[in-house]
């Protein structure tokens, strides 16, 4: 090797170590800016207490609840829906201007901003439909906007799995459906696990287009009345604690609870996602 791209190699690594450390380094000073003020603010009684500002109640539970019920909607309305497009332009569609056209609408579904998703969910859902403020306003919303991550990740990952195992399976007698289930999207369940992550952390962070939808409602709702009544989501909480209320200290101490809730989410998913690699791995790849 000369010397010339020796040099060059060692540039490259101090670059490539140099804005990995600059972009650690800012991700290490904003979690430490909001927890050093939020910490304070964090004890039993906010967690679990209800929230009402007229009476002094200060609690978020309601808000936890909102979140993770906005959620958990969201990914069972999304996830079947963006697999099976990426099952469809994957495995069935022929490459031709109808797919490109698919393509050119999920990417294009990708840049617009949440506002725009708030006033069509506002308009649609909530107007139109008739489900008013509510989760399943906002999980509708919110599902039109994962589908972008949701749909081009499934198709990363099914187009990574190794052909052979199509092809094996399908030699042994399988039939195409057969081989997509038993074999293929086990196969790419991980990368799957993947989009899943990256739209729960979509949600979570989402506030205009939740306020147009879900509403502010800081209470926990009926067991009867889950997904039809308003919610207030730790996000939208936030906002007008900070901007509303000149509450920082409960503004930081909220984003400090929404950023361990969404480091506990984010270590489940890829603690299932180890150990279903780990399965496969140990029962040897996909079978049929």
């Amino acid at each position: 090797m000369s010397k010339r791209r020796k040099l060059t190699d060692l540039i490259l690594k101090v670059l490539i170590w140099l804005f990995s450390l600059i972009t650690v380094g800012f991700l290490a000073g904003m979690v430490i800016y909001i927890v050093s003020r939020g910490i304070s603010g964090i004890s039993w009684e906010f967690i679990t207490g209800n929230y009402n500002l007229y009476k002094g109640e200060t609690g978020i539970l309601p808000m936890i609840v909102g979140t993770l019920l906005l959620i958990f909607t969201t990914i069972i309305i999304a996830v079947p829906v963006g697999v099976f497009a990426a099952i469809y332009l994957t495995e069935y569609a022929k490459q031709g201007l109808f797919v490109k056209i698919i393509r050119f609408g999920t990417e294009s579904l990708a840049g617009i901003p949440s506002i725009i998703y708030g006033l069509f969910g506002y308009i649609f859902f909530k107007n139109t439909l008739n489900l008013g403020f509510s989760v399943m306003s906002g999980a509708l919303t919110l599902s039109i906007m994962v589908l972008p991550i949701i749909v081009r990740t499934t198709e990363e990952a099914l187009l990574s799995v190794d052909p052979g195992y199509r092809e094996g399976s399908l030699a042994l007698g399988a039939t195409r459906l057969q081989t997509i289930f038993k074999v293929v999207l086990p196969s790419a369940m991980p990368g799957i696990l993947t989009a899943v992550i990256l739209s729960m952390g979509r949600v979570i962070g989402e506030t205009a287009a939740v306020i147009y939808t879900v509403g502010s409602v800081a209470r926990i709702p009926a067991f009867d009345k889950l997904l039809t009544s308003s919610v207030r989501t730790l996000s939208v909480h936030l906002y007008m604690v900070a901007l509303e209320e000149a509450d920082f200290v409960s503004a930081f101490a909220t984003g400090t609870i929404l950023m361990i809730i969404i480091a506990a989410l984010n270590f489940a998913a890829n603690r299932l996602t180890r150990r279903f690699i780990n399965g496969r791995t140990k029962g040897l790849g996909p079978t049929i």
